[in-house]
């Protein structure tokens, strides 16, 4: 008996929408989705608090304005999580940016 995810990648491709790297390796999507919030709550992981304490430093080195540090880290952030994610997928990563921050 085949898994409904199992028959799905039959007609499919499966992307996961997460920020979550444990579920990747469970479910193994081709491709992944994740945006701000889901990386917030991937950040409350304690596995992941590596990928946190990275994004801190290279912030702090970035610049010495502690506004801009949290923004810098926050994109650094999602960038470490991406980065975690496309080691166990295939395909391709979309992360969802605020679009202000981009100005």
């Amino acid at each position: 008996m085949t898994d409904k995810l199992t028959s799905l990648r039959q007609y499919t491709t499966v992307v996961a929408d997460t920020g979550d790297i444990a579920a990747m390796k469970l479910y193994q999507p081709q491709d992944a989705t994740t945006n701000p919030s889901l990386i917030l709550g991937a950040a409350q992981i304690p596995e992941y608090r590596k990928l946190i304490d990275d994004a801190i430093v290279w912030a702090r080195a970035q610049s010495s304005d502690r506004a801009q540090q949290v923004i810098d880290a926050s994109d650094k952030l999602a960038v470490n999580i991406g980065l975690e994610i496309l080691k166990l997928i295939p395909g391709r990563i979309s992360t969802e940016v605020d679009a202000p921050s981009l100005l």
